[in-house]
């Protein structure tokens, strides 16, 4: 009988295979200074969120001390709190919205007038306006 291996260890393995070495090991950087900026915005996301070790491939250490240099940095207002991105949405329908818009014809900005007996209807106001001025002459 052939020995038994164990099968997800392998997956998991060949995922994770190739490590990512942090920039701060790379450009042998010892202090993190919170002035430092442009080193900073290397660690934050567009949304301005502080980038997990996993991405950046920081030690324990050295995510503590980057967290600890935005935080300063931000308090300082060398970095923003939160950036706010502003895009167009999607729709369901993709771009039939548009079309359709092109099509149809410009929704009118008053109510329409009431149907019925009840009441006066925009042409009798205006007769009824005309008439009593003449009868009061």
């Amino acid at each position: 009988m052939p020995p038994r291996t164990k099968r997800g260890k392998n997956k998991d393995n060949a995922r994770r295979s190739k490590k990512k070495i942090s920039i701060l090991t790379q450009e042998k950087i010892e202090y993190v200074d919170w002035k430092d900026v442009n080193l900073l915005r290397r660690f934050v996301s567009d949304r301005a969120k502080v980038r997990a070790r996993r991405v950046t491939g920081n030690s324990a250490q050295q995510q503590r001390e980057i967290a600890l240099a935005i935080k300063n940095a931000r308090e300082m207002a060398l970095l923003p709190y939160a950036n706010r991105i502003t895009t167009q949405r999607g729709g369901r329908g993709g771009g039939r919205r548009d079309d359709r818009r092109d099509d149809a014809p410009p929704r009118p900005t008053a109510p329409p007038p009431r149907a019925g007996g009840e009441g006066e209807g925009p042409g009798d106001e205006a007769e009824g306006g005309a008439e009593s001025v003449e009868a009061a002459e």
